[in-house]
């Protein structure tokens, strides 16, 4: 992985979660395309992270990427926002993307609160932030095959001192945009962990 001179990480992602559109005016409706982009920019960093153990953590968020936009592939007009397309999927008495949503936004939540705990707290390593991240977020709904492939995965996380200059060399500016893409990626989660919550968004 590579970064431009003087710029970040960040700046290689072909979107950001920072520049995905919310349509505060229709319940925060949230952009199919620019979301699922973002998504996917998102798992390189589980390559920067290094480990082979961090592979399924990375197939498993492209795979349910992949149901979403199966879906809107196969239904363009009723899947401009991801709340449309889960709403309409639904009507047809399948849930296959539906379902790819609600584990893409577990494991968004999961990678947005390892990644935050540990800005925040400059003296823990990325192994203790990740694995706490996992117990409240993906470890309750993992079986015990698939507990132990991501458990050593949070083993696996590089030092923090080797992790950071491989997003940025200026570590301030790595710090002030990584929290803004973390910020913008915790509302985007908030907003659909509410909208999965709702009766009419569940099968």
């Amino acid at each position: 992985m590579a970064f431009p001179a003087g710029g970040t990480l960040l700046d290689t992602f072909k979107k950001s979660f920072v520049d995905v559109p919310v349509d505060a005016s229709n319940d925060n409706a949230i952009s199919t395309t620019e979301f699922l982009e973002a998504a996917e920019s998102l798992t390189t960093m589980f390559d920067v992270l290094g480990s082979v153990a961090f592979s399924p953590v990375k197939s498993d968020m492209l795979g349910n990427v992949k149901k979403i936009r199966d879906r809107q592939l196969a239904a363009p007009a009723e899947s401009e926002t991801l709340q449309a397309l889960v709403l309409n999927e639904l009507k047809t008495r399948k849930h296959t993307a539906t379902e790819g949503l609600l584990w893409l936004v577990r494991g968004l939540e999961f990678t947005y609160l390892a990644l935050s705990q540990n800005l925040a707290q400059e003296g823990e390593e990325l192994s203790t932030s990740f694995r706490n991240a996992y117990g409240s977020t993906l470890k309750p709904h993992h079986g015990i095959l698939i507990k132990p492939v991501f458990s050593a995965a949070m083993s696996a996380c590089p030092y923090r001192k080797d992790f950071y200059p491989k997003l940025g060399d200026d570590h301030a500016k790595v710090s002030v945009e990584l929290k803004a893409y973390l910020d913008a990626l915790e509302r985007i989660v908030g907003i659909l962990k509410e909208f999965q919550g709702r009766k009419e968004a569940k099968w």
